[in-house]
């Protein structure tokens, strides 16, 4: 066990990947595209579901390789060497790489990485036994490594043994279903098997209906078949008749077909490996005739020797590994909360995210940095589809490294965050202010937000869980005027170059009582309005009167528009909200009272001067005067 382990292989994070998900691999795994999902949380490891890292280039995120160079040169240079390798490999320098890869090997023989290159160069040489050995001493190691059953299967379907790379194909799945080269190689191999003319010539076999091939059950992993005992790789174990098989070009032989044309069914190891199943849809005296076998590793598995031989060990029983990781502890005085700071706000990173190019940050500092321009802050490579996306995924191993060598230093970063946060939450002190427009309570104002300091405000409205903020008129003097109202959002739609439209509604009133400034939008601290209530009864019957005399006041102007004009007051603020029984019940007074106010073509100013009143009746006869006004026009 190491803390720097990609999440593909289990072993050293050599030259680390950060992928969308946040979780870490090795640059070698993500090359080799040995898997299209996450193993951690099945996310696409590539953007957008993409299946070739030619589309995204792999990044090496910056800090990770940083603390990995610091804290394991040893191993960082294996990665490298093993990189080196891989390049002669791909250029098809197959003499070359053999060459270096065993200088290595005699330099370093624990390094089980060393043998898969070193067989992938017999391959390449064509020296098919000599890979075979390499791999088989690699299993007896690792017996539960995934890529090395498919390399094996590599090497026998290249030998022709296409029956027995189909077993290994599988029994990589039984240990990683996710495992994206075994999965293709496993459908070709069906897909040819299962082709109508195979299928057809293998039906007419009078081989199908013997009782040796329906009493002869085929067994995988715990009984590997002798099939390839012509490369000499294993001494001879007989199953028994004509067992023995031959290799096959282009398919499978009779005894093949029957094994992968039966259902294979609990593929499953001890810790809960899901099932690999094929049925094909054949008639019902096919079907009656096609063999059923179980992979079963629940009460037996494999010990694969250097030699080649198998051996079955019981439940209970375990493998002792001789390898022992050489990264799993680190040295006290090479952790330093430097290496873990954040370029941006140089403090310890709290939710870090990983960008595209490599570069980490913390959540919140690059997400102003990205309200400002969509590139990153270092390197100032585009960053337009990762804002498009909007997926700042946690980087969960630095988190992680965070966290157990720095639970101290974090857990003063949480609790000033907390306070921030605090900060940020409160609804009478540092309110934040929207300088844009009247809001009215109860009436909807739909907000296109693109400039920087709107950002940051509302999405610290969002990520406080308040989601409420003030909104003002502007004042020459001031800045903002002296009235204003809270705006609750309801909902936000992000663009994809980082603007947002947002759905909200007013609430309370408001007076200003003190302004200030905040990351460059306004603040205030405020005092919340509320109407006076009339308690006389004569009074509250005279309210009552003048109440229902305007609002029937207001829907005669409203019918009376023009139809274009009334369709687009519909259209934006909906309809005229109903007359209230009680009209003293909410603390803003009668709801379409407001409706109306919004609606007419009143100069802010005089618009603000009503919203500031704290009496029912004097809104009412400011309201009644301004209907009064327009009526004369429309019947002019």
């Amino acid at each position: 066990e190491g803390p720097l382990r990609c999440c593909g292989c289990g072993r050293f994070l050599g030259e680390p990947v950060t992928v969308p998900c946040g979780h870490t691999y090795c640059r070698r795994c993500l090359r080799r595209e040995l898997r299209a999902r996450c193993r951690r949380c099945r996310d696409w490891l590539l953007p957008t579901g993409g299946t070739s890292t030619a589309a995204a280039p792999l990044r090496t995120s910056v800090v990770l390789n940083r603390l990995a160079e610091k804290w394991f040169p040893g191993e960082c240079e294996r990665a490298r060497a093993g990189t080196r390798l891989e390049e002669l490999l791909a250029q098809g320098r197959f003499r070359e790489a053999l060459g270096a890869v065993n200088q290595a090997v005699r330099a370093d023989s624990s390094d089980l990485m060393l043998r898969i290159y070193r067989a992938e160069s017999y391959v390449g040489l064509q020296e098919y036994k000599t890979a075979i050995e390499d791999l088989n001493f690699v299993i007896s190691k690792m017996p539960n490594w995934p890529e090395v059953y498919f390399q094996k299967g590599k090497v026998l379907q290249d030998s022709g043994f296409v029956g027995d790379a189909l077993q290994l194909f599988l029994q990589c799945l039984a240990l990683d279903e996710d495992f994206l080269p075994a999965k293709l190689e496993v459908e070709k191999i069906l897909c040819d098997v299962l082709s109508p003319e195979k299928l057809g010539e293998s039906l007419k076999e009078s081989a199908w209906n013997s009782s040796h091939m329906r009493n002869k059950p085929f067994i995988l992993g715990s009984e590997v078949t002798t099939s390839y005992c012509n490369l000499q790789l294993c001494p001879l174990q007989s199953l028994g008749g004509s067992d023995v098989l031959e290799p096959v070009s282009g398919g499978l032989n009779r005894a093949q077909s029957a094994h992968a044309l039966n259902s294979t069914k609990d593929l499953a190891k001890e810790d809960g490996l899901k099932r690999v199943s094929s049925e094909p849809l054949l008639s019902g005296q096919g079907k009656g005739a096609l063999l059923k076998r179980k992979l079963s590793f629940s009460e037996q598995d494999t010990v694969v020797f250097e030699d080649g031989r198998n051996k079955h060990k019981k439940q209970g029983e375990s493998t002792k590994r001789d390898m022992t990781l050489g990264f799993g502890t680190i040295p006290g005085d090479l952790i330093d909360v430097s290496d873990f700071e954040c370029s941006l706000c140089m403090r310890l990173f709290f939710e870090p995210v990983t960008t595209p190019c490599g570069h980490t940050f913390c959540k919140g500092c690059l997400e102003r940095c990205l309200d400002h321009a969509p590139q990153c802050p270092l390197c100032k490579e585009s960053l337009k589809e990762y804002l498009a996306s909007r997926k700042y995924s946690i980087t969960e191993l630095l988190e992680e490294l965070i966290m157990k060598y720095l639970s101290d230093e974090l857990f003063e970063r949480k609790r000033i965050h907390a306070e921030e946060t605090a900060e940020h939450s409160n609804l009478t002190k540092n309110v934040p202010m929207f300088v844009c427009t009247m809001a009215y309570p109860t009436v909807p104002c739909p907000l296109h937000v693109f400039e920087p300091r709107y950002r940051l405000m509302i999405r610290r409205s969002m990520e406080t869980g308040t989601k409420q903020f003030g909104m003002c008129i502007s004042d020459s003097q001031n800045g903002f005027a002296d009235y204003g109202c809270m705006l609750q959002i309801r909902n936000v739609h992000f663009l994809p170059d980082g603007r947002s439209v947002v759905d909200t509604i007013g609430g309370k009133r408001f007076r200003v009582l003190r302004r200030g400034m905040k990351d460059g939008y306004c603040t205030a601290d405020i005092e919340y309005l509320e109407d006076v209530k009339v308690a006389d009864e004569g009074e509250l019957k005279k309210l009552r009167e003048l109440h229902n005399f305007v609002y029937n006041q207001a829907c005669s102007w409203f019918q009376n528009l023009r139809n274009k004009f009334r369709t687009q007051i519909l259209q934006h603020f909906g309809p005229m909200p109903d007359r209230e029984e009680n009209i003293q019940a909410m603390p803003n007074g009668p709801a379409w009272c407001w409706w109306l106010l919004a609606v007419l073509p009143v100069d802010p100013r005089y618009q603000l001067s009503v919203l500031s009143m704290m009496s029912l009746k004097d809104r009412l006869i400011k309201i009644q005067h301004i209907l009064t006004y327009f009526s004369r026009d429309q019947s002019k």
